[in-house]
């Protein structure tokens, strides 16, 4: 029997089928119909492969995942990446991750939605509130925690935290079960959207760049930059909010050859238009600055297409 979840080859001689699994989020993010579209185009485009797209805890639980072989790719954030390969954080019981990054995809922006007249109008007004911190195992509730600490509150006892995704999220501040969520994510969020959207709720977007020194004090300033929520990014968003940014990266497993990941870079680049048309935030797709410009090393058949050589 033919497992689907992993690098498994079923059946035998010219009709060999290899099946790969990539890990991405939940379904009202952006990492599942970006991942869907990937998986779709190299099953399509890749002869002898079949990838599937697994609905996940995204970031932290992606890489345990691929910790653990039972995914080959996964999407992560740049922070999260980092402590995969330093194997501290999340990943300080079981050790360095054995990752490597393929591409980097685009800016997570930090969303940090509110009810309006709850009073918070800073990440420091959450004090005492019940907040909406990411799924477990998620890069939201990596930097839903640091930006917390970088405010001065303790994450674990100066609020009343709710480990939801984004659609869990978004419905429990929709029914008033929540003051505010974070969320991050790209542009837009399928979930806020839907949000953002309902009728007689009045909602606002917290800005969160004024904590960037202390984020660059704890992490050092390669993981986090200002980005905005651009106006009309939502329906009612008239002004552009600052907030923390972090790069999206798309990473495999160091298991996987060299010759198979330089196919799944150079079929995803000629993917560009498609891969768009699932999401906006793939028109971001584009070769990294340099071979040294990820947390994690890049892979040797990513170097190969994107011609690193041992610069």
């Amino acid at each position: 029997m033919c497992m689907v979840l992993g690098a498994v080859a079923c059946g035998g001689g010219q009709g060999d089928v290899r099946f790969l699994s990539i890990a991405t989020g939940g379904t009202g993010g952006v990492y599942y119909p970006y991942g869907g579209a990937l998986a779709r185009i190299f099953t399509e485009q890749v002869p002898g492969l079949q990838m599937t797209a697994e609905v996940t805890g995204a970031s932290v639980d992606n890489l345990r995942l691929l910790q653990q072989g039972r995914v080959d790719l996964a999407f992560t954030l740049a922070d999260t990446l980092a402590e995969a390969v330093a194997g501290t954080g999340p990943f300080a019981e079981t050790g360095p991750v054995d990752v490597k990054a393929m591409a980097v995809l685009y800016t997570n922006v930090t969303h940090l939605v509110a009810l309006e007249g709850s009073g918070i109008t800073r990440v420091a007004d959450l004090k005492g509130k019940v907040v909406g911190t990411g799924a477990p195992g998620s890069g939201t509730e990596l930097i839903a925690d640091r930006l917390l600490r970088a405010a001065g509150l303790d994450p674990r006892a100066d609020i009343t935290r709710h480990a939801l995704g984004a659609s869990e999220g978004a419905g429990a501040l929709k029914d008033g079960k929540l003051d505010a969520l974070f969320w991050s994510g790209g542009l837009p969020t399928p979930a806020i959207q839907d949000l953002v959207s309902t009728p007689g709720l009045a909602l606002r977007f917290v800005p969160q760049a004024d904590l960037l020194p202390a984020l660059w004090a704890s992490f050092g300033r390669s993981l986090y930059r200002e980005v905005p929520i651009s106006a009309g990014s939502y329906r009612g968003q008239e002004e552009p909010v600052p907030v923390v940014g972090v790069e999206n990266y798309l990473v495999v497993s160091g298991r996987l050859e060299a010759d198979l990941v330089e196919a799944l870079t150079r079929t995803m680049f000629g993917a560009r238009a498609a891969l768009e048309a699932a999401h906006p935030e793939a028109r971001h797709l584009a070769v990294p600055a340099g071979p040294n410009s990820a947390p994690a090393p890049y892979h040797e058949g990513a170097r190969r297409y994107y011609q690193f050589g041992d610069r």
